[in-house]
């Protein structure tokens, strides 16, 4: 049986640092549900004696298997929804299966897709690239000399740039990732008018998957920042909001819109899914399944290469997966309220 969040007593441990949107994401949930948490600041280096992930990322949790023994957890949808199990009350996931897809869906969209944006906005402008060369190697460590610093500061900036085309980002796919992150700040912010999360009076995952990235978009990134606050203030402050909701009045199921009350701004956020996300999922797929060494296909118009990325290509299924999960009827539904996003064309060979 899942236990009361109230009656939680053993925080739960985790690596992290705040220039990690996943960490941000995790840390807000963690706030929202009233989990207590032990937050260890530094890196992987710091924690030799730790169990290890296979991939080294951030946040890293530190929790028991079927076995008890403590291992390294770093994936943060299911790591969601393990904390759904294990504990209860403040849940982030929608009761209604149909809702609760959707709100998978745009999550995936946060993690996957704005992290593009968050990534290359980072590590693709000068001014950019100074600022987080110089700030990033203090959420560590505080304590280093600027002699110290000095060489991290060249390091991480070289090494992150060398890794933009992991995310896709170059020349050729630049502009549509800046000309994505403008058009999700006038969906979202139109949207936000209407109520105060994605899907209704309380935040969904979905909710702080776009956050995590945000924190860094609206929040730390000079361009991306411009960019927010020139367009769409209201995202920064929910942006700011967000990060400590613990106090938000929620009670039960309550607050979650209807299947039958999506508004035509969520539909247009959907609609910038299926314009830049979904595309990009099916192409990266479809590489992936020809072992083609890199990804050629057609996101909002305009041509787009990279290289194949095997976890999305998982991303891929497990939308599949999830959509296949529901019931005859729950799965109609869906997929009418998918028609004419863009996103019903994710499930058109599954």
């Amino acid at each position: 049986m899942p236990t009361p969040t109230d009656q939680v007593t053993t925080p739960i441990e985790f690596l992290g640092v705040a220039g990690s949107p996943y960490t941000r994401k995790m840390r807000a949930i963690l706030r929202y549900r009233g989990l207590p948490y032990r937050m260890i600041r530094g890196n992987q280096r710091d924690m030799s004696s730790r169990p290890q992930p296979k991939v080294r990322l951030l946040p890293t949790f530190y929790l028991p298997d079927e076995s008890g023994e403590i291992v390294a957890v770093t994936d943060s949808t299911p790591l969601i929804r393990r904390f759904e199990r294990e504990y209860s009350g403040r849940s982030v996931l929608p009761g209604d299966p149909v809702v609760r897809f959707l709100d998978y869906l745009l999550e995936d969209y946060g993690d996957e897709w704005l992290t593009k944006c968050m990534f290359h906005l980072r590590w693709a402008h000068e001014e950019n690239i100074d600022k987080a060369g110089r700030i990033l190697p203090f959420y560590s460590k505080t304590n280093l000399t600027d002699a110290e610093v000095a060489p991290m500061t060249e390091h991480i900036s070289k090494l992150q740039i060398s890794r933009l085309y992991v995310v896709g980002s170059n020349e050729t796919t630049g502009p549509i990732i800046e000309a994505s992150y403008h058009r999700f700040l006038e969906c979202f912010d139109a949207h936000l008018q209407t109520q105060p999360f994605l899907l209704g009076e309380r935040p969904g995952a979905s909710d702080f998957a776009f956050y995590g990235q945000l924190t860094q978009l609206a929040c730390f990134d000079t361009t991306a920042v411009r960019i927010t606050v020139a367009e769409a203030p209201r995202v920064h402050a929910w942006t700011e909001v967000t990060e400590d909701l613990s106090g938000l009045d929620v009670s039960g199921d309550d607050g979650w819109i209807t299947r039958d009350g999506v508004s035509d701004t969520l539909r247009a956020i959907l609609a910038e899914v299926g314009r830049v996300y979904a595309p990009f999922l099916l192409g990266n797929a479809a590489a992936v399944a020809s072992g083609a060494e890199q990804v050629e296909c057609t996101v909002d118009g305009e041509k787009w290469v990279q290289p194949p990325f095997p976890y999305q290509a998982k991303c891929l299924q497990w939308i599949r997966d999830e959509r296949a999960a529901l019931s005859a009827s729950d799965r109609e539904d869906v997929d009418r309220l998918l028609a004419g996003t863009g996103c019903e064309a994710l499930f058109a060979d599954a």
